[in-house]
């Protein structure tokens, strides 16, 4: 069995920044974690051994300090914290902040903020907490015609660029005598992955895509290889791999979310390399089938 890696894969600088902010904090237990700092259960686990409070993302700071994690947060929920008396450690990605200040900057300018991106997911909450007048279209299908005769648009950076481009242009031809201004601001690691995926997609038989089930831009990595018509088998650790599902001469491409650390893989791929296949050809192909079919049910 062969294993190929996806030539850009894992965790993203602004990920690994942020986490090195964390572990540098000398006295974790003053320090209130809201959220998560990113969507990886393994590194929320080491946040939790070291004694930070962790708690949902909207949750009371019983801390003296409280740490915003690399999704960032509004600027109406910093202040918010700072008044109350709290020592805020910011971890936004540059990237995020650089989106959220994309958005404020197109609403100053009198348009109507339209964000493609997920309704409920932390990054986009950060943006539309701070804004008057917006929209947030999830798919095609909420794009309609807006009343606003000045449209500016944004995307949550993990967002595809191919998804983003089709809402883009139907917002452009359902709104032909509006005013549009369009933002990218998917970022480049996000664009990276994904391109390396196109690649590796090409020249694999099934794809390991390794990361947190909560995080979005891994789940598409997996949809995407679905689309293309490769099955995919998706893992948060090495101990959810499973030598039934792969055979010999078999190539399995392998790839990782955004907040995938680098340890992760590595054990991945030597799990994967390691493997003694017991199953014969067609019994591990009827597993990844199933499997197949629950990820596009989600």
């Amino acid at each position: 069995m062969k294993v190929l890696l996806a030539e850009a894969l894992g965790l993203c600088f602004g990920v690994r920044e942020a986490l090195e902010v964390a572990r540098r904090i000398e006295r974790p237990t003053e320090i209130t974690v809201r959220g998560e700092l990113a969507h990886n259960p393994l590194v929320n686990r080491e946040l939790v051994g070291r004694g930070f409070v962790v708690v949902a993302e909207r949750d009371e700071v019983a801390t003296p300090g409280v740490l915003v994690t690399a999704h960032g947060t509004s600027d109406r929920e910093r202040v918010k914290l700072m008044m109350a008396g709290n020592r805020v450690i910011d971890t936004t990605c540059p990237l995020v902040r650089r989106a959220h200040d994309a958005a404020v900057g197109l609403q100053r300018e009198g348009f109507h903020v339209l964000v493609i991106g997920q309704r409920n997911h932390v990054e986009v909450r950060g943006f539309i907490e701070d804004l008057e007048s917006f929209d947030v279209l999830e798919s095609s299908r909420d794009v309609r015609q807006w009343e606003q005769g000045k449209l500016g648009i944004i995307t949550q950076t993990t967002c595809p660029e191919r998804d983003a481009m089709a809402i883009v242009e139907r917002v452009r031809r359902m709104n032909a005598e509006s005013e549009i201004r369009f933002v990218d601001t998917i970022c480049q690691p996000t664009r990276d992955r994904q391109a390396a995926l196109e690649k590796l997609l090409d020249e694999v038989d099934v794809l390991v895509v390794v990361g947190g089930r909560n995080s979005n831009n891994t789940r598409r990595l997996v949809r995407r290889a679905l689309v293309r018509g490769v099955p995919s088998v998706h893992v948060e650790d090495v101990g959810e791999l499973e030598e039934s599902l792969f055979w010999p001469g078999m190539v399995v491409g392998l790839t990782a979310g955004t907040s995938t650390l680098p340890e992760t893989i590595a054990a991945v791929k030597g799990k994967l390399e390691k493997f003694e296949i017991r199953n014969s050809k067609f019994e591990a192909n009827s597993n990844i089938q199933m499997i197949e079919t629950s990820l596009q049910c989600e």
